[in-house]
């Protein structure tokens, strides 16, 4: 647990060194920590101790000090992992990450799938809630029991046809503009000594506290 919390403390160095904002890491972190919650809560009641950890006694209950420990862990990497992803991402423009995922040599077909899974569910998102309310204008949110599954079915397999039908259209489109499979940014950077260093840097910390977890 003390790599874990070492690792934790890292994380939350960084996003302080990032200047993240706090509302934005408090927003989005917030699902975390209720799935950390139910963790907490779930993992000591049903995860066996044995006999070196006997196990606590909360009136009807009975609860694991090994699963409350299991769950503690679970909870710290998953929190340090999360904030680290908030590194990555909060701190330059989208299209500038994805150019650096292909200098890292990531797959372009990976970085592509990225690409447009973001740039597309919002898409996707907003045609969704305008046939949810042309449905409704239709009086389709008053149907009930099996009527509401079959409007809700007959709804995603149309919005799973128009995405489909946009896709073709907007590959068709950037076929015409020469697109041809890669990420194309103005923004161009060089790999300096400072960006060694810091790479190393964090390089060493993530080895130390691996060696330091499995010795533990």
């Amino acid at each position: 647990h003390a790599a874990a919390l070492v690792g934790l403390a890292a994380a939350l160095c960084l996003v302080a060194v990032s200047r993240i904002p706090p509302a934005f890491v408090m927003l989005h972190l917030r699902w975390v920590l209720l799935m950390c919650l139910f963790l907490l809560i779930v993992l000591p009641l049903t995860a066996g101790g044995g006999p070196a950890s006997p196990p606590w006694r909360l009136g009807p209950l009975r609860a694991s000090p090994a699963g409350l420990a299991k769950a503690t862990l679970i909870s710290v990497r998953a929190v340090a992992a999360v904030l680290l992803i908030f590194v990555t991402v909060g701190t330059a423009r989208f299209h500038v990450t994805l150019k650096a995922l292909r200098r890292l040599r990531v797959p372009a077909v990976a970085v592509q799938i990225l690409a447009f899974s973001y740039r597309y569910i919002f898409v996707l998102f907003d045609e969704l809630q305008r046939m949810l309310s042309a449905a409704r204008a239709r009086g389709h949110g008053r149907a009930r029991g099996l009527r509401r599954l079959s409007n809700m079915g007959n709804m995603l397999g149309m919005l799973f046809v128009r995405s489909l039908n946009r896709t073709a259209r907007v590959h068709h489109a950037m076929l015409a503009r020469g697109y041809r499979g890669d990420v194309k940014a103005l923004d161009d950077f060089r790999l300096g000594p400072a960006d060694v260093l810091k790479g190393l840097c964090a390089v060493a910390v993530a080895a130390a506290l691996f060696a330091w977890g499995v010795r533990a």
